[in-house]
């Protein structure tokens, strides 16, 4: 969207906020400052060097106001920080660029715009593993920095990239009612459930493993399925979103993710776009 400094590519995004305002749908905003697939131009001077904590703090405002502006009152709710967590227990924040030049500013810096840009949208953190008991508390002592700091900060993002294998109903509902503590509401955003182990690194796919979407795997995923969508019932006084990542198993980015030529079903439709059980899971209640 924007790949050099004055350079802004507008036609997907608004095209996704059309069709959206055409159909009467509400649209989240993904993401506003991210460490991953920030461009380099935005660190850099014009000899390539780092530039100040100042500098980059005014090109985050020039994007941020110039991103939320277009679609205020048609974007309600913004993912404004991603990931900024570090994967390293012993840390606290990820060592990135953004928090290299600018400490942890950066992170509450990035929500005062997106508030001031547009008072009326909802501003969440957003990041991964957020379940998991270790990093769910660290997540904590930002969002509780960020609270008591006067930030505004009003939701989680909570990535529900999971498996069958988790969350385990305790921590789920110990998460959701850590991060309610702090007066926000939850938001799970990349909602999808894999058929197989969490695998940290790439691999190919072994001689004889098999890839099939099998009863075993499907009884598994419709069970976590069940679960995490009683509890959003549950909790449905703080829980006011849940967004999929993708529609149905055709596309997905578990397909040989993290093992070359696998096959992965994490979604509610199938590779013909059909409803699995699942699906039926989910919507009878």
């Amino acid at each position: 969207m924007h790949p050099a400094e004055k350079v802004y590519n507008w036609e997907e995004a608004d095209a996704i906020v059309a069709f959206a305002q055409k159909h009467g749908l509400r649209v989240r905003g993904h993401n506003l400052l991210w460490h991953e697939q920030a461009p380099g131009w935005l660190f850099k001077d014009a000899e390539g060097k780092l530039v100040s904590k100042a500098v980059l703090l005014q090109r985050l405002k020039e994007h941020i106001f110039t991103v939320v502006k277009r679609y205020k009152g048609k974007i309600y709710a913004w993912d404004v920080v991603n990931e900024a967590i570090d994967d390293d227990p012993a840390q606290f924040l990820r060592n990135s660029l953004w928090y290299r030049i600018c400490g942890d500013e950066f992170i509450a810096k990035a929500f005062e715009y997106a508030h001031e840009a547009d008072p009326g949208a909802l501003l969440f953190y957003n990041d991964y593993n957020a379940v998991r008991p270790e990093k769910r508390e660290r997540i904590y002592r930002l969002l509780k920095q960020l609270k008591e700091a006067g930030v505004p900060v009003h939701g989680m993002g909570i990535q529900a990239h999971w498996s069958v294998y988790e969350p385990s109903e305790n921590d789920l509902r110990a998460a959701i009612e850590r991060y309610a503590s702090l007066g926000l509401q939850l938001q799970f955003t990349e909602l999808d459930v894999s058929v197989y182990p969490w695998e940290k690194n790439r691999r190919s796919l072994r001689a004889g493993e098999s890839d099939a979407f099998t009863p075993e795997r499907e009884a598994k995923q419709r069970a976590l399925y069940r679960m995490a969508f009683r509890l959003f019932r549950e909790y449905r006084d703080v829980v006011t979103g849940v967004t999929f990542w993708n529609v149905s198993d055709r596309y997905t980015w578990l397909d040989h993710y993290p093992v070359e030529g696998r096959k992965n079903y994490p979604l509610l439709f199938d590779v013909n776009r059909k409803p699995k059980k699942a699906y039926y899971d989910v919507v009878n209640w």
